[in-house]
């Protein structure tokens, strides 16, 4: 069973300075919580027990989020500031662990997946980028479905969603053995390439940064060499998994966001601001009052 994920979190973030100086960009608010626990929250609901944060030094701050504060605690109850109180409570929820690994060179996306081998061990496990927050509005949840895909059959998950032609050189692209699957379905992978040029992507199907894993791919991260820019490539390793055994790409139902980049950033702070609970109302006003205010130029 998969009970266990895999959350890269070392980068310095250099796409969202000057804010990532000093604050870790995981932990850069949307609304009124850190990017990354909506993605811990991710993991959560698709029953994930265990999350292994690969970190270094200068993110202590994520892991202090999700540790208790009874200083901060005894206060809110003290004062009788309940709601306040569960939802510091409720940022990491009961029996769900967090443990930290470092990553002491960055030396790419495999390698940080392959600092977690001794926390994962011969479990299977999910990776889940923290740049990318994912929100299926309502339907069954991606991450969710492809657990439960890897469950039925055993094959790999890598979530992907197309881009356009254009953009192909910017992504993981992925080849399939027949045609392109529908939202919430999969199909047998017979290639990855890593940013490919525009001329040469096998097809327009990226991987979104989703990811249900064998426990075997370990093995195979510490044998793969460098690849693109001189690092150890997670697409390198799934090309050489799937020499092995079935590797499916599942087409996600949901909609990304890019916490990565700023537009991608601000773009995510007001879609979920929108769907806030108790902000949403105000957050819609506030947007088309800024509209109507400053029009764009024609």
């Amino acid at each position: 069973m998969v009970k266990k994920a895999v959350l890269p979190v070392a980068g310095f973030g250099s796409r969202m300075l000057p804010a990532s100086k000093s604050i870790p960009k995981e932990m850069l608010p949307i609304v009124d919580r850190p990017a990354i626990e909506y993605v811990v929250k991710e993991a959560v609901r698709a029953g994930i027990k265990e999350i292994v944060l690969v970190t270094h030094s200068a993110k202590t701050a994520i892991e202090d989020y999700f540790d208790t504060q009874f200083e901060l605690e005894q206060q809110l109850e003290e004062k009788g500031k309940a709601q306040l109180l569960a939802e510091v409570r409720d940022i990491l929820p009961d029996g769900v662990s967090v443990i930290s690994v470092r990553q002491n060179q960055a030396l790419g996306l495999g390698h940080a997946v392959a600092c977690a081998a001794p926390v994962v061990g011969d479990e299977p496990f999910a990776v889940l980028l923290p740049d990318v927050l994912v929100d299926c509005g309502g339907e069954a949840e991606d991450l969710g479905t492809m657990v439960a895909n890897f469950h039925a059959s055993g094959a790999a998950q890598i979530m992907v969603e197309a881009v356009p032609a254009h953009l192909v050189d910017r992504y993981g692209i992925v080849a399939l053995e027949g045609n392109a699957p529908g939202r919430g379905e999969c199909a047998p992978m017979v290639g990855i390439v890593e940013k490919p040029a525009a001329d040469r992507a096998p097809s327009r199907l990226s991987v979104v940064g989703r990811y249900v894993l064998p426990a075997n791919i370990m093995g195979i991260l510490a044998r793969t060499p460098p690849g693109a820019g001189g690092e150890i490539q997670l697409t390198d390793a799934i090309a050489t998994l799937m020499q092995q055994q079935t590797v499916d790409a599942y087409s996600m139902r949901g909609r990304t966001f890019d916490c990565g980049n700023k537009a991608g950033y601000l773009q995510a702070v007001f879609h979920f601001a929108t769907r806030h609970p108790e902000l949403a109302d105000v957050a819609k006003a506030m947007m088309v009052a800024e509209i109507s205010e400053n029009p764009a130029d024609e």
